[in-house]
């Protein structure tokens, strides 16, 4: 538990500096680059399983539960994390940080001061709310597609595990493209329409059985995750002051990352009491439900309150 609570404590400090950093250097190609550095984050997730697994059926010899197989493959692992920091340590020695008179008192003035004007912007919230009702649907999507398609719709788990990859590969491929396109024709459109995009085909999920009609769904539900994720995180950063970069990410991935965990724990209470079909439903109308609020909350022509 401790060396967990670590790595989550570690990923929360990395990923809101590195998405702020990113949003910094972009300039007007916010949405393009951020979409890159998360389709890569992607890549390296996809990567650890596949790399990992091989690594340890080759050293256990078929015992998959020898120590020191394991010992080996998270040394890798960190020895890789450790390669990443001295590759980057050239750019991370030149880093400056802001120059803020008066020591702890005044960093904290300026801490508070940035949480205010961050969290005081609804519109960051509610377009931070967005990825986060998207990300409910796709964290029950990733917990409870494998359990329907084996159980329910009779596919195997080689062809369960192939609708969830269909998906991902799909969302990797289309983030960069689509960032690029809301950095050329705006953010919100392309938000409202990855909505829809996702609330659909989630939707239809419990009532296909056959593997092409599902891996179509996926294949759609991917492409609507690329829309609303390459575009909400860079018109996050749109919205906020260029110093306050760091705390608008942290908020963001906050919301992201209670969207995300929220949708197993409603997604499993739902089927539960009601079954598949009403539940992916219900899930899928929250997504319809919340596009007119955002379409109200947030004019993407207006000026940030935080400029």
């Amino acid at each position: 538990m401790v060396v967990r609570f670590l790595h989550g404590f570690a990923t929360a400090v990395y990923g809101p500096v590195a998405m702020a950093v990113v949003a910094e250097a972009a300039g007007t190609r916010k949405g393009e680059m951020l979409s890159w550095f998360s389709s890569v984050a992607i890549m390296g997730t996809l990567a650890g399983a596949p790399i990992g697994g091989f690594i340890l059926s080759v050293l256990s010899g078929g015992n998959a539960h020898t120590s020191m197989a394991f010992n080996v493959v998270y040394g890798i692992v960190a020895a890789t994390g450790l390669a990443s920091l001295v590759l980057g340590m050239k750019i991370l020695l030149k880093e400056e940080a802001p120059a803020v008179q008066g020591g702890l008192k005044s960093r904290m003035a300026v801490f508070v001061s940035g949480i205010r004007e961050v969290t005081g912007d609804s519109r960051i919230l509610v377009t931070s709310a967005m990825e986060g009702f998207q990300n409910m649907t796709m964290g029950a999507l990733e917990a409870f597609l494998p359990v329907y398609a084996v159980t329910v719709a009779g596919l195997g788990p080689f062809e369960a595990g192939l609708l969830w990859a269909a998906q991902i590969v799909t969302t990797m491929i289309a983030k960069p493209i689509m960032g690029r396109t809301s950095d050329s024709f705006g953010r919100k459109s392309l938000i409202v329409v990855g909505l829809l995009c996702c609330a659909v085909p989630f939707a239809a999920v419990p009532f296909l059985v056959n593997f092409w009609s599902l891996i179509v769904a996926c294949l759609v539900f991917g492409l609507g995750e690329a829309l609303v994720t390459s575009s909400s995180a860079a018109m996050v950063a749109d919205m906020c002051k260029e110093r306050h970069y760091g705390t608008a990410m942290g908020v963001f991935g906050t919301i992201f990352d209670i969207g995300h965990a929220s949708g197993p724990i409603l997604g499993g209470l739902l089927i539960g009491s009601l079954g598949y079909r009403v539940a992916f439903v219900l899930m899928a109308l929250v997504l319809i439900v919340v596009i007119p609020w955002f379409i109200w909350c947030v004019d993407e022509k207006q000026p940030s309150h935080a400029a």
